[in-house]
């Protein structure tokens, strides 16, 4: 019987022990589920707005070099991506056909200054009347003027470079038939690196908001290293039809590097608009992707409220929010990486 009691005394001892081990584990858990934060009031800023775009590299002034005439390109004197200076020879066409056009209208214009000498010598003895004169100084005109127009084809049968530059494409080559007016140099002008342009795409409402002369930075990614500053200086009165987009100018001044064109570039134009943003810390944001987080505020004694928030920009401490942050004046900015929408807070002041 003692056996017994003793037995029943042992295994109750057993389970009032089980229970307040449980109990003691219970409480180290819920005590465990208590996250400390720390808050901060959400303060307000009027920025200058800036527009962010991209778009590639080219110079200020693009063009098509041709021949005036027809004819066999003799030579082409420069390669694609080689500079060249005002006023050099870059391409020839074959000069035989052209000399002999110029020998045939000096010789025309010989015979009929021959014609209007002997015309005048017999109009003085009155052998030709007056009209018979004016004929053959008329025709003695026409030979000079066709002269000057084979002159002139004869000096465009030669490509002259019209401003320093570089050969962007080379379109035909040595020993090829080209007709009048089809090119033969692709180039774009330069001027001591003062031509390069970013050629950006904006939306109609960013396009309204730019105006001339307005500062940008740029970066290009031949050159991360550097930022280079930039100014509006063209806006285009047409949206392109292929990319449905406004395209905007900027002058890059540049100083020691010279980009090729088709470079990729970024750059953040200043308008003369302010932009009223929200400020955080850069460590209350949560589930950051591209321009959409979120941050959790207080909610209540002890609990959390996850919001969405659209980012501006950021900065090496502080992220400039857009929008979704409307009637919050506190927010977390500590440990927002193990909250929850269930989860219990301490707040540390």
């Amino acid at each position: 019987m003692k056996k017994n009691q003793l037995l029943l005394l042992a295994a109750a001892i057993l389970i009032l022990y089980s229970c307040h081990d449980e109990d003691k584990a219970k409480k180290a858990f819920e005590v465990a589920d208590v996250i400390p934060v720390k808050t901060s009031a959400v303060s307000a800023l009027a920025l200058p707005q800036k527009i962010s775009a991209t778009g590639l590299v080219s110079t200020e002034n693009e063009a098509k070099y041709s021949f005036k005439i027809g004819g066999v390109i003799s030579s082409v004197l420069i390669e694609e991506g080689q500079f060249f200076r005002k006023g050099q020879l870059l391409a020839t066409l074959n000069s035989t056909e052209i000399a002999a056009g110029v020998s045939q209208s000096s010789l025309n214009v010989e015979k009929a200054q021959r014609d209007h000498d002997r015309a005048v010598n017999l109009y003085k003895d009155s052998v030709f009347t007056l009209e018979q004169l004016q004929n053959t100084k008329t025709a003695l005109d026409i030979a000079q003027k066709a002269k000057e127009a084979v002159s002139f084809n004869e000096h465009y049968s030669k490509i002259y470079a019209a401003s320093d530059g570089f050969v962007s494409q080379k379109i035909a080559n040595e020993g090829e038939v080209i007709g009048p007016g089809m090119p033969v140099l692709a180039i774009n002008e330069t001027q001591r690196n003062n031509n390069y342009i970013l050629r950006v795409g904006v939306t109609d409402k960013e396009w309204a908001m730019i105006n001339l002369g307005q500062t940008s930075t740029v970066t290009l990614d031949g050159y991360e290293d550097k930022q280079i500053e930039a100014f509006v200086f063209r806006k285009s009165q047409v949206a392109d039809r292929t990319l449905g987009s406004f395209q905007v100018e900027l002058k890059l001044k540049l100083k020691d590097i010279k980009p090729a064109v088709g470079m990729f570039g970024k750059a953040e134009i200043s308008t003369s608009q302010n932009e009223n943003v929200k400020v955080v810390p850069y460590g209350s944001l949560v589930e950051a992707d591209g321009d959409k987080a979120f941050v959790f505020t207080p909610d209540g004694a002890n609990k959390v409220r996850k919001i969405p928030v659209t980012i501006s920009r950021v900065d090496n401490q502080q992220v400039y929010l857009k929008g979704g942050l409307d009637g919050v004046e506190e927010i977390v900015i500590s440990n927002s990486a193990y909250l929850n929408e269930k989860s219990t807070i301490k707040i540390i002041r």
